[in-house]
């Protein structure tokens, strides 16, 4: 039996030197550079690519891939330790090789490119040399999977491809998409649509607008496609496949969101216990105030509530190696960390005053990213349904018009099972 909560003293090593590097050479580039996906800038290559190779000769470098494909192969117990650390900062992902989008799309590339498209995209993706775009969501379907209208339709030795495509994250910057498009508009809903691979610049493709949220760069595109011909071997996976090929990269980016999710909760959970035993108001410290003290207290509890919950899902996901099995737990996760991050940093702002609620302070940025971490990869209503249709897999309905745990029922079957001897011990005394 193993049951333990404790870090082997050859990761916790490694963990230390993360903690080190992230703190004091990986965060002050959210403060000098900009956008952290536009990997041809001058900055990034020159500040960037050094750390980066720090990395690499740490042997650190993307450790979510296999080994066949450069990475550590580290199991999702440790990539959640790694990204609790690293998730605190906007480089710390892609100084480790590790960012979203590009982690997802690069399992589907692993899993249904062709050894062409391996070689021009997946091996420049996994070196951070390019970056890449996943595009689903449409401006008229939202969160709904099965209400994509682009269309994708054959044409001799080529898919052409039409339609538009809402909030495609890192578009501006993308060597290539993934895009999501109908090949089977006939077929039952989950096997209409198809996935594939263009690449940008491919004529017909156009940026309408990006658009951002809250303080973030306006990074995410509003997209058309317009004729887009592509050929017919850009199709991954078979037609029809979409939704397989997609659930390649949901359930691992999903997990992964919530391990850096912890990390910018602790970070505004720190910041909070600093200022209250800063400041006094009313003759006496903030620490000293019971309300405050509750703020302290629940934030705690939550969030080692929730990574106590994480670690068992990706413990799990290690232990099962089928994202399938880990359904409940995942969907659970997705559907706990936005609220999770939207309230202890709301208590980190409100307890810094007019001071967490301006732009000198990242709190608010945070609260607006709980409601992006509601919306990414599907809306937290949808994960709580997951949530109760697995948990009630477990069960079964009563067939009889009261329940076993009827009180008066279970009186019964007690007296059944014991009675005789309770009799035979109140006549012997």
């Amino acid at each position: 039996m193993a049951w333990d909560f404790e870090t082997d003293p050859h990761f916790q090593t490694e963990l230390d030197w993360i903690e080190d590097f992230t703190r004091n050479e990986i965060e002050p580039l959210d403060h000098v550079l900009g956008n952290h996906y536009d990997v041809a800038a001058p900055g990034f290559v020159k500040l960037v690519r050094p750390l980066q190779a720090k990395v690499r000769a740490r042997g650190l470098w993307a450790c979510h891939l296999k080994r066949e494909l450069g990475g550590q192969g580290y199991g999702q117990v440790r990539l959640a330790l790694m990204n609790e650390i690293i998730g605190r900062t906007r480089f710390g992902p892609i100084v480790f090789g590790a960012q979203a989008p590009d982690s997802g799309n690069a399992e589907i590339l692993a899993h249904y490119g062709t050894a062409e498209q391996q070689e021009r995209y997946l091996k420049p993706l996994l070196d951070n040399e390019i970056v890449s775009c996943f595009s689903l969501t449409e401006p008229q379907g939202g969160a709904d999977p099965l209400m994509i209208a682009t269309l994708a339709v054959r044409d001799g030795d080529a898919w052409v491809i039409s339609g538009e495509k809402w909030f495609s994250t890192n578009a501006r910057y993308a060597a290539f998409f993934i895009v999501m498009a109908v090949t089977e508009p006939d077929a039952e809903p989950h096997r209409r649509a198809s996935m594939f691979i263009i690449p940008a610049g491919t004529p017909g493709i156009e940026i309408v607008r990006n658009v951002g949220y809250g303080s973030a760069d306006p990074t995410h595109a509003y997209l058309r496609f317009t004729d887009v011909r592509v050929p017919l071997d850009a199709m991954l996976g078979e037609s029809g496949q979409g939704f397989v090929v997609a659930q390649t990269r949901l359930g691992g980016g999903r997990i992964h969101h919530a391990m850096r999710t912890i990390a910018k909760a602790r970070e505004a959970f720190d910041r909070m216990c600093e200022r209250v035993l800063s400041r006094t108001t009313k003759g006496g410290l903030l620490a000293d105030k019971q309300m405050v003290q509750e703020k302290i207290a629940d934030s705690w509890i939550e969030l080692e509530q929730f990574r106590l919950l994480v670690l068992r899902t990706a413990w799990r996901i290690d232990k099962h190696q089928d994202y399938r099995k880990v359904r409940k737990d995942i969907a659970a996760v997705k559907a706990a960390m936005p609220r999770l991050l939207h309230d202890i940093a709301g208590r980190a702002l409100h307890i810094h005053g007019s001071l967490g609620l301006s732009d000198e302070m990242p709190f608010m940025h945070w609260v607006t990213e709980s409601y992006f971490l509601a919306l990414a990869d599907g809306p937290t209503e949808v994960h709580k349904v997951t949530v109760a249709r697995q948990v009630l897999r477990d069960y079964q309905p009563c067939p009889d018009l009261f329940p076993d745990y009827h009180l008066p029922r279970a009186r019964a079957a007690a007296m059944a099972r014991y009675g005789a001897d309770l009799e035979a011990f109140e006549t012997a005394f």
